[in-house]
């Protein structure tokens, strides 16, 4: 069955990797009612902190908070009670820090929901979408490949209490297969047939990942850094709605 145009729109999560808040600003009213959500990168949090936050869901946007937090178990349930309370709609931390501190983060958000608030999806960074089978061995020095090491991480991510991960399109299928339906696939490396790769190595188009079973897509430059976004946008929908 086709997407609706709502439902296509509710997958795109636009990466607003800009480095002040009137660029995010300006992007997060062309695009409000375009996407489902923006990302908020280490790049603009650490520009503007969480007021960048608060700016973007005054204007109507959910807010992704990608940071990627990866320390000892309680200092990263303490940061993601930090972010629950922010009413943050997606945060991440990194798999690589282990089953106890991702169990740690999954029960601060449980716990530090603010009145009429809602918990944020807790998720897990697996393999960057930047890094190559080469050298995820040669450089990182994990001798399985990309898509067995993501699976490991996704299932103890989902034993740990968490909603999903972040992996690139090519790894949806299998995480789909090892963690069942309801689990949460969000996907950067995606790139429309009409843009360019940039630094992403594991790539497939906005049709392609949404076949392949993701639930979000992560889109920055083939909609930022267009001449009109908004136009973009609405390309990138119509492209989702024949999957």
């Amino acid at each position: 069955m086709a997407l609706t145009q709502q439902a296509a729109k509710e997958k795109i999560i636009v990466a607003l990797d800009v480095p002040n808040r009137e660029q995010a600003l300006q992007l997060v009213e062309q695009l409000y009612d375009e996407v489902g959500a923006f990302k908020i990168g280490m790049q603009l949090y650490n520009a503007e902190g969480p007021s960048i936050v608060k700016a973007i869901q005054q204007r109507g946007g959910k807010v992704f908070i990608d940071l990627k937090l990866h320390d000892i178990p309680n200092t990263v349930a303490e940061a993601t009670k930090v972010l629950t309370n922010l009413q943050a709609f997606i945060m991440t931390l990194h798999a690589g820090g282990g089953k106890k501190m991702l169990a740690a983060a999954a029960a601060a958000a449980a716990e530090s929901v603010p009145e009429g608030g809602s918990k944020p999806l807790v998720v897990a960074v697996t393999v960057l979408t930047s890094l190559s089978q080469q050298e995820f061995t040669e450089e990182i020095g994990i001798d399985r490949t990309i898509a067995e090491q993501v699976v490991v991480w996704a299932k103890m991510a989902k034993e740990a209490g968490l909603a999903g991960v972040v992996a690139s399109p090519k790894e949806i299928e299998v995480i789909r297969q090892a963690c069942g339906p309801d689990f949460v696939i969000i996907t950067p490396g995606i790139r429309p047939l009409w843009s360019a790769a940039n630094d992403q190595s594991r790539i497939m188009t906005p049709k392609q990942a949404v076949q392949a079973g993701a639930d979000y897509l992560v889109i920055g430059r083939p909609i930022t850094a267009q001449a009109d976004p908004k136009a973009a946008a609405r390309r990138i929908v119509e492209e989702i709605m024949e999957a």
